[in-house]
């Protein structure tokens, strides 16, 4: 049986949260170090300011994962901003029961949501930490003058004839070129937008993915901690994608909203001051010297988490450039 790639990453994404432990295969940037959360937490605080201080507020994840960067940013945001932690409801988007619980144990002041579409009206401050790149994606082929695209027959590729939805990029006409296709994460981020555009506030994405666009093959799975076939036993992988920042900070401005960036992870943690939190915490804590200082190399090394990981926000109308986004 032949099956899109979008549909049959979607299956089997929903059967592999269903049934695994997604974080014995990857880490993400809040489970390394609370630096992460820590200087998110402090970047929300600043943008609050910026918006006018409004009481109450959202703040809001999306793929909260355990709950550790809102946890780590809320425990920041009390220590240097006791009125913006006055004002903030903490409100999750996930559809895990099993991931709820562990949110719980960590968040027990959060409130749950299933979609966006459900949370409450008014301003909102949002964190998308590696939630884009694990929705499903559509591939086409450029071969022979005509665009194909790829379907998922067993463990194989086949190529059906089609009509490549949206302008190819540039380098995309040659011979055997790739192009993809994320749509629900360009639809979830004209919702974000219009929702930011009407009630004000602002989004911070971190994902994994190019700065401009490209035309290459970026499907990968994690089986174990390591690379895997990603078409073989479905659901039993982490299927993931790059995410294409173009086409998202294009939805964005389409929603009515401004979007900076993306810029990397390393220079955005360097500009909110990871160096400096980094020495704090090693005066603290003597005996976690290394283990800290290999931490903050973790997030922002290029040749580690610094470079591949790009950040973007999406700020309503009249909100002045995020910190950390500035050149």
């Amino acid at each position: 049986m032949q099956e899109r790639l979008d549909a049959f990453m979607a299956r089997a994404i929903a059967a592999y949260y269903a049934t695994h432990n997604p974080f014995a295969d990857f880490t993400t940037s809040p489970e390394v170090s609370q630096m992460f959360g820590e200087l998110l937490g402090a970047w929300a605080a600043e943008t609050w300011h910026t918006m006018g201080r409004p009481h109450p507020v959202l703040l809001a994840e999306i793929g909260p994962g355990r709950g550790t960067l809102i946890a780590d940013a809320t425990r920041q945001i009390a220590r240097i901003a006791p009125d913006f932690a006055a004002a903030a409801q903490i409100h999750f988007i996930e559809t895990s029961p099993r991931l709820r619980e562990i949110q719980r144990g960590r968040v027990p002041y959060a409130t749950w949501h299933d979609d966006i579409a459900t949370l409450p009206p008014g301003p909102m401050i949002l964190f998308a930490n590696e939630f884009l790149d694990a929705l499903p994606i559509r591939q086409f082929v450029h071969r022979n003058a005509t665009w194909n695209e790829r379907y998922v027959e067993g463990e194989n590729f086949v190529l059906v004839p089609c009509e490549l939805p949206g302008p190819p990029p540039v380098e995309a006409m040659f011979e055997g070129i790739l192009v993809e296709r994320c749509e629900q994460g360009v639809a979830w981020t004209a919702r974000l937008a219009a929702r930011l555009a009407a009630q004000g506030g602002a989004a911070l994405i971190i994902d994994y993915g190019p700065s401009r666009p490209t035309a290459l093959n970026t499907l990968q799975a994690l089986r174990g901690g390591k690379g895997a076939n990603p078409l073989a036993d479905p659901g039993s992988a982490d299927i993931t994608a790059h995410v294409d920042f173009p086409a998202i900070a294009e939805a964005a401005r389409a929603g009515g909203c401004a979007t900076w960036g993306a810029i990397e992870q390393g220079t955005f943690l360097t500009r909110l001051g990871i160096a400096q939190r980094l020495q704090a915490l090693q005066a603290a804590n003597p005996a976690d010297h290394d283990k800290l200082n290999n931490a903050a190399d973790r997030l922002v090394a290029p040749a580690r988490m610094g470079q591949l990981f790009k950040v973007l926000a999406v700020t309503s109308p009249g909100l002045p450039c995020p910190p950390g986004l500035d050149a």
